[in-house]
């Protein structure tokens, strides 16, 4: 019998709850510092931890931006320290497009589903789970771990890691690696000699940076029925088209290489390797729906997402904008903002409202070894690859203090399920099962790590 087994609760027993618990809570963040913030979910977390007789430390960089961290003395202090971290923000959800209340947690089909579900606080509640179950039982991870859930990931991490970094990098002394969201999920393909259906788990150990740009056109005033050669809208419009027309080269970085070698050695289909000219489209066809998280790290992306212009029917208006966001390969930040500028054109500026960084880390070494092998020993006949992140986690802050991060949020998921598409869709949902195998194996983790 087990430490946990002999307390009673282990922390698949109380995962689900956790976890729509945190949904329940509406922690939305729209972005420039609006919405109820996550003191709530902070609050709610802390309870969780002064329960089990933790004393976790909770700090707000403006009203209702809550970040709360708790620290565990390991087992062999003399190893560097370890960061585990999540955070509590969620995109906005219109009740309207979903088949249920995005924020009522109801479980159906033996899922919770609800905003937050896969992004992230199906993670929280592995990591509450996890760090409950070290208090309860006793027991010290293998290295000093900090736990950390952040405020304002979604909207760049300004009210959030960076600002926590930027006023509390005590909280990070002595740490040299870090784990979070976004990678650790299964995939179901074909294995090659049988056919038979593999789970490989996909490990985080890149991501692409942020550059998150307006473009603002500028022109003539004028009446509507006048003809101008200066239409600040038109300009605009011209430059978009510019810039959805560019062609960005197809480039394989290693962790895009190493799973593209691993699916390629598993299924037996082949790819260019030598030659990112030639798309490796039915290798990508066996991922699923998570080929569009792979689809997004082979080259640089620059995607309009707001645009705003004007003011009345008749008048044409001197100033029109859009959003941009950019996405950029290890390496490829001057290139990508060259390349946008030049495609801007001149009367098209180009204003960076928010730019963070490329992270590229080793599939290899110790705690890559205990990811892997606390997978393994749940799920014995599977394969684990690393991956590419397309999007952005709070590892890019906490690389300003030299600590390396991965992507380990485990879950084991139905072969049917479209879990990638998930992430700020609609109808976000996570199977209990898979919360239940997570919980399992991040506890297991921290022994190993």
């Amino acid at each position: 019998m087990t430490s946990s087994q002999a307390h009673g609760i282990r922390p698949d027993d109380e995962v689900a709850t956790l976890c729509a618990d945190l949904i329940r809570i509406p922690s939305v963040n729209a972005g420039d510092n609006l919405g109820p913030g996550e003191r709530a979910a902070a609050d709610y977390v802390v309870g969780r931890l002064q329960e089990v007789g933790l004393d976790p430390v909770l700090v707000e960089s403006s009203p209702g931006r809550a970040s709360v961290m708790v620290r565990i003395e390991g087992a062999d202090p003399s190893l560097p320290g370890l960061v585990v971290h999540g955070h509590t923000d969620v995109v906005p959800a219109n009740a309207a497009d979903w088949q249920v209340d995005p924020f009522a947690a109801e479980e159906l089909d033996g899922c919770i589903w609800g905003r937050g579900a896969v992004d992230m606080k199906d993670m929280d509640a592995m990591i509450l789970a996890s760090i409950r179950d070290l208090a309860r039982t006793g027991a010290k991870p293998a290295r000093t771990t900090t736990f950390v859930l952040f405020a304002d990931e979604e909207a760049g991490g300004v009210y959030g890691s960076h600002w926590v970094v930027d006023h509390h990098p005590d909280w990070f002394e002595g740490a040299t690696e870090a784990v979070s969201e976004v990678g650790g999920f299964s995939v179901t393909v074909p294995e090659r000699h049988t056919g038979a259906p593999t789970r490989a788990y996909l490990l985080q150990t890149a991501e692409k940076g942020i550059a998150w740009l307006r473009l603002h056109a500028h022109g003539r005033a004028g009446h509507g029925s006048v003809p101008t050669d200066a239409n600040a809208v038109t300009r605009l419009a011209q430059a978009l088209a510019r810039i959805d027309a560019h062609v960005w080269p197809r480039e394989y970085i290693a962790s895009v290489r190493g799973l593209l070698d691993g699916l390629s050695e598993l299924t037996g289909i082949p790819y260019a390797a030598q030659d990112p000219r030639v798309p490796p489209t039915d290798l990508l066809g066996t991922l699923g729906g998570a080929q569009g998280f792979v689809l997004g790290t082979l080259r640089d992306t620059a995607q309009p997402t707001m645009l705003t212009s004007g003011y009345k029917h008749n008048v044409i208006p001197q100033l029109a904008s859009a959003a941009l966001d950019c996405r950029f390969l290890p390496g490829h930040e001057e290139s990508l903002m060259a390349t946008i500028r030049e495609l801007a054109g001149e009367h098209v500026e180009v204003e960076i409202a928010h730019r963070d960084v490329a992270l590229d880390a080793p599939f290899s070494g110790s705690l890559v070894d205990a990811m892997r092998r606390s997978l393994l020993a749940e799920d014995p006949d599977s394969v684990v690859l690393p991956y590419c992140l397309s999007g952005g986690t709070d590892n890019k802050a906490l690389s300003r203090l030299g600590i390396t991060g991965y992507g380990f949020a485990p879950l084991r998921l139905p072969p049917d399920l479209d879990f990638v598409s998930m992430f700020h869709g609609v109808d976000e949902r996570v199977p209990v099962d898979s919360l239940r195998f997570g919980a399992r194996v991040l506890r297991r983790f921290l022994d190993l790590a």
